[in-house]
């Protein structure tokens, strides 16, 4: 039986993943470290294996690995923490569990990253062999991300690494959507978000840990209908603002991009990501290719 590790199991992303995982490789096969023992009795009870731990000491990160086959990361600090906890998080405790899993012999390490790893205006889609050169507005959670793939990247062939770069998460509950009116609310009104729904999210890692030949690729993962900030106001049955310039100094906290007071976009490709990749190399195609399709749904 392959033992799969998720890290990051109570996130947003993790919550909605590891039952997906659990359904797609039956019983006993998927592990989850945890901050605490309450977490972990849930766990447990669900039918998961638990290890109680902290991704920064090495003595938990050892028990969490010992016989996993398969590690899925997707543990990170969430956006608006202090920069320096963010890189502590997001950089190194990544980087010490990349170079434990390739000294413990693990068949696949999937690390959950982040479209904002890229620079700005390209004009066109980000795809996956560009620089990775996040703008110093999108803050430590962009610098911290692109800094974890680079390190991860120093393994070389020792750590057979996949690395998935979605989009803006939503769907199932999740409040993304609607928190992202207090950055989207001050857009342009024809400035478009790349999103992607957490079923889509959860099949692209599951591709990403189980397709064979993969390694060292990275993939984008979003929808097909990038959301308008016109789109994510009646999305979210709010009223539109009478104003549709950005406040200076605004800085997003999440994956978005904030333009400056007055200005359009200077490309109409900001943010945008190709998914050429994921589509012909691992077979995934959006359940959900628009927010508008989950909505009608029912999985926002």
């Amino acid at each position: 039986m392959t033992t799969f590790l998720v890290t990051g199991s109570t996130g947003q992303v993790g919550r909605r993943f590891v039952p997906r995982l659990a359904q797609w490789t039956g019983p006993g096969a998927v592990r989850v470290l945890v901050r605490h023992e309450e977490q972990a009795r849930a766990a447990t009870a669900a039918g998961l294996q638990a290890v109680v731990g902290d991704l920064r000491e090495p003595a938990d990160r050892a028990r969490a690995l010992e016989g996993a086959d398969v590690v899925v990361h997707l543990a990170a600090g969430r956006r608006g923490m202090p920069d320096e906890e963010a890189f502590a998080v997001n950089r190194d405790a990544t980087v010490a569990l990349g170079r434990d899993a390739a000294g413990a012999g693990v068949r696949r390490f999937v690390h959950t990253s982040t479209n904002l790893v890229y620079g700005r205006r390209l004009g066109r889609p980000a795809v996956e062999d560009d620089p990775l050169a996040p703008d110093a507005l999108w803050g430590a959670y962009a610098a911290s991300k692109a800094a974890a793939e680079h390190g991860l990247r120093a393994f070389g062939d020792r750590l057979p690494l996949v690395v998935v770069r979605p989009a803006f998460v939503y769907g199932e509950g999740d409040p993304h959507l609607a928190d992202s009116l207090h950055w989207a609310g001050r857009w342009p009104s024809h400035q478009r978000l790349s999103v992607v729904h957490h079923a889509d999210v959860a099949r692209a890692l599951w591709g990403a840990a189980v397709t064979p030949g993969v390694e060292g690729r990275s993939y984008n993962v979003a929808d097909d209908a990038p959301v308008t900030a016109w789109d994510l106001h009646g999305i979210n049955d709010v009223p539109r603002p009478e104003s549709w310039t950005a406040a200076p100094g605004d800085t997003p906290q999440a994956d978005a991009v904030v333009l400056p007071k007055g200005a359009g976009p200077a490309d109409p490709w900001e943010g945008q990501v190709s998914t050429a990749a994921i589509r012909r190399e691992l077979g995934w195609r959006p359940l959900y290719p628009s927010v508008w399709t989950a909505r009608d749904a029912g999985a926002l």
